[in-house]
Protein backbone atom coordinates (compact mmCIF):
# COMPACT_ATOMS: atom_id res chain seq x y z
CA UNK A 1 0.00 0.00 0.00
CA UNK A 2 1.57 3.46 -0.81
CA UNK A 3 0.59 6.87 0.61
CA UNK A 4 -1.53 9.54 -1.28
CA UNK A 5 -2.03 12.96 -1.32
CA UNK A 6 -5.26 13.68 -2.72
CA UNK A 7 -6.32 17.24 -4.59
CA UNK A 8 -8.26 19.55 -2.05
CA UNK A 9 -10.45 20.48 -4.48
CA UNK A 10 -13.36 17.88 -5.36
CA UNK A 11 -14.35 16.70 -9.28
CA UNK A 12 -17.16 19.29 -10.19
CA UNK A 13 -19.82 15.84 -11.19
CA UNK A 14 -19.34 15.24 -6.86
CA UNK A 15 -20.33 19.01 -6.34
CA UNK A 16 -23.13 18.80 -8.65
CA UNK A 17 -23.88 15.19 -7.48
CA UNK A 18 -24.42 14.07 -10.68
CA UNK A 19 -22.19 10.97 -10.80
CA UNK A 20 -19.84 9.71 -8.38
CA UNK A 21 -17.91 7.93 -11.34
CA UNK A 22 -17.69 10.91 -13.70
CA UNK A 23 -14.63 11.43 -16.20
CA UNK A 24 -14.11 14.22 -14.34
CA UNK A 25 -14.02 11.81 -10.98
CA UNK A 26 -12.33 9.15 -12.14
CA UNK A 27 -9.50 11.29 -14.38
CA UNK A 28 -8.67 13.01 -10.62
CA UNK A 29 -8.27 9.68 -9.07
CA UNK A 30 -6.31 8.31 -11.27
CA UNK A 31 -3.91 10.84 -11.09
CA UNK A 32 -3.79 11.18 -7.53
CA UNK A 33 -3.52 7.51 -7.12
CA UNK A 34 -0.73 7.27 -9.99
CA UNK A 35 -2.75 5.27 -11.86
CA UNK A 36 -2.28 2.32 -9.26
CA UNK A 37 -5.44 -0.09 -7.50
CA UNK A 38 -4.58 1.31 -3.89
CA UNK A 39 -5.01 -2.19 -2.46
CA UNK A 40 -3.14 -4.41 -4.84
CA UNK A 41 -0.70 -1.58 -6.32
CA UNK A 42 -1.47 -3.08 -10.13
CA UNK A 43 -0.91 -0.02 -11.94
CA UNK A 44 -3.34 0.69 -15.33
CA UNK A 45 -5.99 -1.96 -14.38
CA UNK A 46 -8.04 -2.64 -17.28
CA UNK A 47 -11.21 -3.04 -15.16
CA UNK A 48 -11.39 -0.56 -12.70
CA UNK A 49 -13.38 0.99 -9.97
CA UNK A 50 -14.95 4.04 -8.18
CA UNK A 51 -14.53 2.68 -4.63
CA UNK A 52 -16.35 4.03 -1.68
CA UNK A 53 -13.66 3.86 0.95
CA UNK A 54 -16.67 3.34 3.46
CA UNK A 55 -19.75 1.63 2.31
CA UNK A 56 -22.40 4.63 1.53
CA UNK A 57 -25.66 1.83 2.37
CA UNK A 58 -27.53 4.50 0.90
CA UNK A 59 -26.34 7.89 2.42
CA UNK A 60 -25.84 10.60 -0.28
CA UNK A 61 -22.99 12.54 1.12
CA UNK A 62 -20.86 9.28 1.65
CA UNK A 63 -21.62 8.57 -2.23
CA UNK A 64 -20.48 11.84 -3.51
CA UNK A 65 -18.21 12.60 -0.83
CA UNK A 66 -14.67 13.53 -2.93
CA UNK A 67 -12.68 12.35 0.50
CA UNK A 68 -14.44 8.51 0.52
CA UNK A 69 -13.88 7.69 -3.06
CA UNK A 70 -10.66 5.70 -3.82
CA UNK A 71 -9.08 4.05 -7.25
CA UNK A 72 -9.21 -0.05 -6.91
CA UNK A 73 -9.38 -2.52 -9.47
CA UNK A 74 -12.67 -4.62 -9.54
CA UNK A 75 -10.93 -7.57 -8.34
CA UNK A 76 -9.76 -6.01 -5.28
CA UNK A 77 -13.28 -4.10 -4.77
CA UNK A 78 -14.76 -6.98 -4.88
CA UNK A 79 -12.98 -8.88 -2.17
CA UNK A 80 -13.40 -5.63 -0.42
CA UNK A 81 -16.84 -5.02 -0.85
CA UNK A 82 -18.79 -4.00 2.28
CA UNK A 83 -17.17 -6.76 4.46
CA UNK A 84 -13.80 -3.89 5.18
CA UNK A 85 -15.63 -0.76 6.53
CA UNK A 86 -12.24 -0.38 9.16
CA UNK A 87 -9.17 -0.06 7.18
CA UNK A 88 -6.14 1.89 7.04
CA UNK A 89 -6.73 5.20 4.92
CA UNK A 90 -3.85 5.82 2.86
CA UNK A 91 -4.96 9.49 2.05
CA UNK A 92 -4.91 10.48 5.78
CA UNK A 93 -1.32 12.49 6.25
CA UNK A 94 -1.04 11.08 9.25
CA UNK A 95 -0.52 7.33 8.37
CA UNK A 96 2.39 5.82 7.30
CA UNK A 97 0.82 2.78 5.65
CA UNK A 98 4.18 1.62 3.87
CA UNK A 99 6.03 0.81 7.52
CA UNK A 100 2.20 -0.52 8.83
CA UNK A 101 1.90 -3.20 6.04
CA UNK A 102 5.12 -5.69 5.74
CA UNK A 103 5.02 -6.94 1.63
CA UNK A 104 7.44 -10.02 1.31
CA UNK A 105 7.57 -9.96 -2.45
CA UNK A 106 7.82 -13.80 -4.00
CA UNK A 107 10.71 -15.21 -4.82
CA UNK A 108 10.50 -17.18 -8.13
CA UNK A 109 7.61 -16.80 -10.55
CA UNK A 110 5.67 -20.40 -9.30
CA UNK A 111 5.70 -18.81 -5.69
CA UNK A 112 2.35 -19.96 -3.93
CA UNK A 113 2.48 -17.37 -1.48
CA UNK A 114 2.85 -13.71 -0.77
CA UNK A 115 3.56 -12.52 3.24
CA UNK A 116 1.65 -9.75 4.05
CA UNK A 117 2.12 -8.85 7.61
CA UNK A 118 1.06 -6.13 9.95
CA UNK A 119 3.22 -4.45 11.82
CA UNK A 120 1.40 -3.04 14.07
CA UNK A 121 -1.98 -4.68 16.52
CA UNK A 122 -4.47 -1.88 16.02
CA UNK A 123 -7.73 -3.40 14.64
CA UNK A 124 -7.13 -1.12 11.06
CA UNK A 125 -3.75 -2.38 10.38
CA UNK A 126 -4.72 -6.11 10.98
CA UNK A 127 -8.09 -5.67 8.76
CA UNK A 128 -6.06 -4.19 5.82
CA UNK A 129 -2.99 -6.98 6.14
CA UNK A 130 -5.76 -9.09 6.08
CA UNK A 131 -7.22 -7.89 3.08
CA UNK A 132 -3.99 -7.48 1.27
CA UNK A 133 -3.11 -11.12 2.09
CA UNK A 134 -6.56 -12.38 0.55
CA UNK A 135 -6.32 -10.66 -2.50
CA UNK A 136 -2.38 -12.30 -2.93
CA UNK A 137 -2.95 -15.27 -1.54
CA UNK A 138 -6.49 -16.67 -1.72
CA UNK A 139 -7.24 -19.15 -4.87
CA UNK A 140 -10.18 -21.37 -3.44
CA UNK A 141 -12.19 -21.07 -6.66
CA UNK A 142 -10.84 -21.75 -10.20
CA UNK A 143 -10.93 -17.87 -11.12
CA UNK A 144 -9.24 -16.83 -8.27
CA UNK A 145 -6.71 -19.34 -8.59
CA UNK A 146 -6.31 -18.29 -12.00
CA UNK A 147 -5.63 -14.44 -11.40
CA UNK A 148 -3.98 -14.58 -7.88
CA UNK A 149 -1.48 -16.59 -10.08
CA UNK A 150 -1.12 -14.08 -12.40
CA UNK A 151 -0.74 -11.47 -10.17
CA UNK A 152 2.14 -12.94 -8.20
CA UNK A 153 3.93 -13.50 -10.93
CA UNK A 154 3.58 -9.56 -12.14
CA UNK A 155 5.04 -8.82 -8.66
CA UNK A 156 8.00 -11.24 -9.19
CA UNK A 157 8.67 -9.49 -12.71
CA UNK A 158 9.38 -6.34 -10.58
CA UNK A 159 10.49 -7.76 -8.00
CA UNK A 160 13.09 -9.13 -10.57
CA UNK A 161 13.78 -6.11 -12.77
CA UNK A 162 14.79 -4.59 -8.67
CA UNK A 163 17.37 -7.60 -8.55
CA UNK A 164 18.88 -7.27 -11.72
CA UNK A 165 19.55 -3.78 -11.39
CA UNK A 166 21.62 -4.76 -7.79
CA UNK A 167 23.55 -7.29 -9.78
CA UNK A 168 24.59 -4.69 -12.09
CA UNK A 169 25.47 -2.04 -9.38
CA UNK A 170 27.40 -4.66 -7.12
CA UNK A 171 28.84 -6.32 -10.00
CA UNK A 172 32.86 -5.66 -10.02
CA UNK A 173 33.24 -5.85 -13.78
CA UNK A 174 30.56 -3.31 -14.44
CA UNK A 175 32.23 0.06 -16.05
CA UNK A 176 31.60 3.25 -13.69
CA UNK A 177 28.31 4.48 -15.97
CA UNK A 178 26.32 1.04 -15.97
CA UNK A 179 26.34 1.62 -11.72
CA UNK A 180 25.63 4.83 -12.26
CA UNK A 181 22.55 4.10 -14.69
CA UNK A 182 21.14 1.09 -12.21
CA UNK A 183 21.76 3.10 -9.06
CA UNK A 184 19.28 5.89 -10.76
CA UNK A 185 17.07 2.95 -11.41
CA UNK A 186 16.91 1.40 -8.23
CA UNK A 187 16.24 4.90 -6.84
CA UNK A 188 13.57 5.09 -9.04
CA UNK A 189 11.86 1.87 -8.34
CA UNK A 190 11.64 3.36 -4.44
CA UNK A 191 8.87 6.18 -5.95
CA UNK A 192 5.74 5.31 -4.61
CA UNK A 193 4.44 5.77 -7.95
CA UNK A 194 5.49 2.38 -9.02
CA UNK A 195 3.92 -0.53 -9.90
CA UNK A 196 4.08 -3.05 -6.92
CA UNK A 197 6.13 -0.53 -5.10
CA UNK A 198 5.50 -1.35 -1.46
CA UNK A 199 7.03 -4.64 -2.14
CA UNK A 200 10.63 -3.26 -3.67
CA UNK A 201 10.46 -0.64 -1.09
CA UNK A 202 10.08 -3.72 1.88
CA UNK A 203 13.02 -5.56 0.19
CA UNK A 204 14.84 -2.26 1.02
CA UNK A 205 14.01 -1.50 4.30
CA UNK A 206 14.70 -5.35 5.53
CA UNK A 207 18.34 -4.91 4.50
CA UNK A 208 20.81 -2.35 5.96
CA UNK A 209 22.80 -1.79 3.04
CA UNK A 210 20.73 -0.99 0.52
CA UNK A 211 18.61 1.18 2.77
CA UNK A 212 21.55 3.16 3.21
CA UNK A 213 22.00 3.56 -0.71
CA UNK A 214 18.07 4.02 -1.01
CA UNK A 215 16.08 5.30 1.72
CA UNK A 216 16.61 8.55 0.89
CA UNK A 217 14.08 7.79 -2.20
CA UNK A 218 11.51 6.63 -0.31
CA UNK A 219 9.10 8.94 -0.25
Amino acid sequence: MFNVIRRPVAPISLANRTSYSGKDVVKALREDFFDKCYICETKDPMSLNVEHFEAHEGSVDKKYQWENLFYACARCNNFKRHHYNDLLNCTSAGVDVLRLIRHAPPVTPWSTNVIIEAKADDAQTISTANLIFRVFNESDTGNKDVAVTYLRKRVYKRYAKFLAYINIYIDEDSIRQDKDLALEHLRNLMDKSQEYSAFLRWAVLESPELLELLGDAIN
